[in-house]
């Protein structure tokens, strides 16, 4: 007697391939937003539409703290406030979120990954985001009455330390000052050991991809290729990110992570800082694939 074969376009056949080769059948999962300095929730209303209008379905949050003025408060304050936030949507998607950071957001994203032990982040997305810290004149600057050359005096004391963007200020002609006196992006690479080191890189590398997204005329994000985890030497040439020393030893996992072939890197020309989030064809070509 012939046992039934399984014929071409059967749904059990159909769901089992599905299953065997990893792909989700109950929809997108969840993309969680982090907005960056000097805005809030109503800058991503255009994204959260990208999103939804080619992922239909998807449950997009924008994480509504520390908006506008608010977003100047010290970045661990921040990061204590948005984690709460972060675990209370990741604990309902068993199948894992998305993040999506925008500029200093990025940075409290890469905190939070670091710090939160068994998350689920699938994809983290780090958009025009100061990686590798921020130094130069931009618009962003108003709050300090004096030039780039002068604001560690301010960034690099007791002060400073009241100020997000202080928490990010790297200086390539005082690095000793920063190692010593930043109280965050020191930590966050690795450059200035803590005891909490291994275990941070070791969530962070839970992650399965690293979008890092950013462009020449974005503006505000000095350099530009920071977003990228390039920085300025004391000459203030260009160090590209595999040439970074936190590259090199591998001190929060970024090494390991593009070893396994998990660093995406998109670069647009003729974008501006506060264009990032609205601008379609970035969407389309940098973040939709990944968002799935």
């Amino acid at each position: 007697m012939n046992t039934p074969h399984m014929f071409r376009g059967s749904p059990v056949l159909l769901l089992l391939l599905l299953l065997l080769s990893g792909v989700r059948i109950d929809g997108y999962r969840p993309v969680i937003i982090v907005h960056g300095i000097f805005d809030g929730p109503k800058q991503f209303k255009t994204m959260s539409l990208y999103i939804t209008k080619v992922h239909p379905g998807t449950e997009v949050s924008v994480i509504d703290l520390y908006d506008n003025l608010a977003s100047l408060r010290p970045l661990w304050n921040q990061v204590q406030d948005f984690r709460k936030a972060f675990d209370s949507i990741m604990q309902k998607a068993p199948d894992g979120v998305h993040l999506l950071c925008f500029s200093q957001g990025g940075l409290i994203c890469r905190a939070l990954l670091s710090m939160t032990p068994h998350h689920n982040v699938h994809t983290f997305v780090s958009l025009s985001s100061p990686q590798a810290g921020q130094y130069g004149d931009t618009d962003y600057l108003w709050i300090f009455p004096c030039l780039k050359k002068t604001v560690f005096r301010i960034c690099y004391n007791t002060m400073g330390h009241n100020l997000s963007i202080c928490d990010y200020w790297n200086d390539p002609h005082h690095r000793s000052c920063y190692l010593r006196n930043n109280n965050f992006l020191p930590i966050l690479n690795g450059e200035r050991p803590h005891i909490d080191m291994k275990a941070w890189r070791e969530n962070f590398l839970r992650i399965k991809k690293l979008v890092l997204i950013g462009g020449p005329d974005d503006g505000v994000i000095t350099p530009w290729q920071s977003s990228q985890f390039g920085f300025y030497d004391s000459n203030e040439k260009i160090i590209e990110m595999r040439k970074q020393e936190f590259y090199k030893r591998d001190t929060f996992g970024l090494k390991a992570l593009e070893d396994r072939g998990d660093v995406a890197v998109c670069v647009h020309s003729g974008v501006k800082h506060v264009q990032w989030h609205s601008n379609y064809t970035v969407f389309t070509s940098c973040i939709e694939k990944w968002l799935t």
